[in-house]
């Protein structure tokens, strides 16, 4: 399937406690990852993802949905062209990929993924 869901991430005001409820919930295994306020979720088979503390005060707690592309600045630029609008511009995680937050023109809010192997 071309641009399936790559990654699904919890951005909560409460971290330690939807951490303890998630993996309680389903099992998931979690890793901090160092020097970050991020951990992962590993969910064994399937698409897994992460939490982080939500870095926007007054945003209720939320999940986001990442989708691979190929080129994240192009389909960044293409979503804006399509009526989007850009929460987070294309943004590099050291070592990973580059990522953008947009919401589409009816206000639903996905991130797009890009790993460094396809740079």
């Amino acid at each position: 399937m071309a641009n399936p869901f790559v990654h699904i991430e919890l951005q909560t005001k409460d971290l330690e406690k939807s951490k303890k409820f998630y993996s309680g919930m389903f099992d998931w295994k979690l890793e901090e990852i160092s020097g970050m306020d991020y951990t992962i979720i590993n969910v064994g088979e399937g698409t897994g993802g992460g939490m982080m503390t939500n870095p926007v005060p007054g945003v209720p707690d939320n999940w986001l949905p990442y989708i691979l592309v190929d080129d994240v600045a192009a389909s960044t630029k293409k979503a804006k062209t399509l009526g989007a609008t850009i929460c987070k511009d294309v943004t590099e995680v050291p070592d990973m990929g580059w990522f953008s937050v947009i919401s589409d023109p009816t206000g639903a809010t996905f991130g797009l993924w890009q790993t460094k192997a396809n740079m």
